[in-house]
């Protein structure tokens, strides 16, 4: 298996980009948040003390997304085009799934963004739903989409 971010000598190095071609790049990744039917409940009906969960978790993935080059150290900045979060709610697991979509015309993909984005986003309805549940768990952050660049598309095949 080829490693492109290391060199000869095993340093760590950035993928050097500029020769590539740019075209549109589309990524989805989603993380799962696994908690108590209560909770759930309370976040679908905007009951939880700190507010409006999943509203401020869409503007931290947003947010995380945009800031993927200063959290993953060989990440390329990009000038991404489109972010956006979306949640699936599946009372009968007791989960909440986090999905984020990056798209941008780019020399390199937007996997990491659409991950980070769908992580924190994760991530912040944790926070602010901790104090009331803390058996909280994220689960299961992945890829389930890409398009664009030499290796085009990727689609992950899903259990129903």
């Amino acid at each position: 298996m080829n490693f492109n971010h290391f060199d000869e000598q095993g340093h760590a190095v950035m993928v050097d980009v500029s020769s590539k071609q740019e075209t549109m790049r589309t990524a989805t990744a989603a993380a799962d948040v696994i908690m108590s039917a209560e909770l759930l409940a309370a976040i679908a009906q905007k009951s939880v003390s700190k507010g409006d969960v999943l509203g401020v978790a869409r503007l931290a993935g947003i947010m995380a997304a945009k800031k993927t080059d200063d959290l993953i150290p060989l990440s390329h900045p990009l000038s991404l085009h489109s972010v956006s979060i979306e949640f699936d709610q599946d009372p009968a697991a007791c989960r909440i799934q986090a999905r984020c979509t990056v798209r941008a015309f780019e020399r390199t993909g937007v996997e990491m963004e659409a991950m980070t984005g769908a992580a924190v986003a994760a991530l912040t309805i944790y926070d602010m739903c901790k104090g009331t549940d803390k058996s909280i768990s994220i689960a299961n952050i992945r890829l389930l989409y890409k398009e664009g660049g030499k290796s085009g598309l990727y689609r992950r095949e899903e259990a129903a």
